[in-house]
């Protein structure tokens, strides 16, 4: 009897274990939610313990974390892209792997979050470069090209942006290129599973798992034009097989960066950037068996020009910020009513944010990091605390003129009560919770 209650606890302690990772974009549910509790409420002047810090290149892309590890797709623009694996503990880099992917765009560096399965982590480099690599042998499994391979040729504006999905045994991927709109390989082999034809123009979100009458649909979201004459469509795809389900095809967004946003109900938040604001959609089924969309409501009264807003409760929590808006961090309910903005009091301008314990942690995109108690009747921070953006920055021309000096965008991640953020010139680990 003894023996079996050991194991029953080994068993859920190791369930613990794996839920404390991050292993993916946007978190283990890939929605910026986390199991972590014991959040520290309370921080010192000095803010919470920096227990660890390492350089970067600049960039935007987000760190992961599994079994005490964290992997990176960090990158020097005169040379390519740089796989880094650090120790959660300390900090220490235990391996890196470097492939030549030499070339900048404005807005240089990084850009994607990598996924770790097992023992594999997949990430898609600045160009497209899809890789699989083995965490124990450090060595590449398989690599292909998302843009090349399928008839793409000059990179979009911004490079490849793409967060790989890991979904049983695929790694879904959206190539957006002349051939492809979404891809799914089979993460053992690289081999194509299943991909679409192209779903519309260019655009730089990942896909995303919302679930529809309780099954997972793959949603993907593409561009409109810049005159308006060609609008953007939001697509759910059966994910075993890449079928289209269904199409809303009303989306006005030239650069579309945050994933969709399952809002329950089979209704999912579509939110952008550029004064463009956000869209809510209802997925129908009809009498046949098939799926039609309806339009909810349409509002340019919030947005997020990077990263995927917030559900909690009932109530969506962004923050919006674009070349020429800054509402701050904002809270909307179902119906597209805006309840609360901070403006620039305090400033929110394209952070990130986690949601864990009952508690908001955001980074406001500049030099602050909060602790945030949500609420749909006014913005109650906790604490909050300066120890983003240090002395010196790597950014320079004109994407120092647009977006700033510190340009602290990177989606965060949090495992085992730290938190990993990463800015412009370096990776810090943060003790967030006991």
């Amino acid at each position: 009897m003894k023996s079996k209650l050991l194991l029953v606890f080994l068993f859920s302690l190791s369930i613990h274990c794996f839920a404390q990772d991050w292993p993916q974009f946007l978190g283990p549910t890939r929605d910026s939610k986390s199991p972590q509790k014991g959040l520290l409420k309370e921080w010192p002047a000095e803010g919470p313990q920096i227990l660890w810090t390492d350089s970067v290149g600049i960039g935007y892309g987000g760190p992961v974390v599994q079994k005490g590890k964290v992997y990176l797709l960090d990158r020097n623009d005169e040379t390519g892209d740089i796989m880094r694996c650090f120790d959660l503990s300390n900090g220490e880099e235990l391996w890196r792997y470097e492939y030549s992917a030499p070339g900048s765009v404005m807005f240089p560096g990084s850009r994607s979050v990598p996924a770790v399965d097992g023992n594999f982590v997949y990430s898609c480099g600045f160009y497209g470069d899809l890789y699989c690599f083995n965490t124990k042998t450090h060595k590449p499994v398989w690599n292909n090209n998302i843009w090349k391979d399928f008839g793409g040729e000059k990179i979009p504006t911004w490079a490849i942006t793409q967060c790989p999905l890991i979904y049983g045994n695929l790694v879904i991927v959206a190539s957006q290129a002349p051939e492809a709109g979404v891809v799914a390989y089979n993460k053992k082999t690289g081999e194509v599973e299943w991909k679409t034809p192209s779903l519309g123009l260019t655009g730089y979100a990942s896909p995303a798992i919302v679930k529809i009458d309780g099954k997972d649909n793959v949603v993907m979201i593409t561009a409109s034009s810049r005159n308006g004459d060609e609008m953007g469509n939001v697509v759910g795809l059966n994910p075993k097989s890449g079928e289209q389900l269904w199409k809303y095809n009303n989306w006005k967004c030239r650069n579309p960066i945050p994933s969709a946003v399952d809002a329950g109900d089979n209704k999912i938040l579509i939110a952008g950037g550029y004064e463009l604001g956000a869209t809510l959609i209802q997925i129908v089924k009809a009498e046949d068996g098939s799926y039609t969309t309806k339009e909810l409501f349409v509002t340019e009264e919030f947005g997020n020009q990077l990263t995927a807003p917030l559900l909690i409760d009932g109530y969506f929590y962004t923050q919006y910020a674009t070349n020429r808006r800054r509402d701050g961090m904002v809270c909307m309910n179902m119906d597209g009513e805006i309840l609360w903005r901070t403006k620039k009091d305090p400033d929110f301008n394209k952070g990130s944010m986690i949601y864990a314990d009952g508690h908001i942690l955001a980074t406001d995109g500049v030099q602050s990091l909060y602790l945030i108690k949500p609420d749909p009747s006014e913005y109650k921070p906790i604490s909050s605390a300066q120890i983003l953006a240090p002395e010196g920055t790597k950014v320079e021309g004109a994407a120092l003129q647009v977006g700033g000096s510190t340009q602290n965008w990177a989606p965060i991640a949090l495992a085992d009560g730290k938190l990993i953020i990463r800015d412009q010139n370096r990776i810090m680990c943060v003790k967030v919770a006991e």
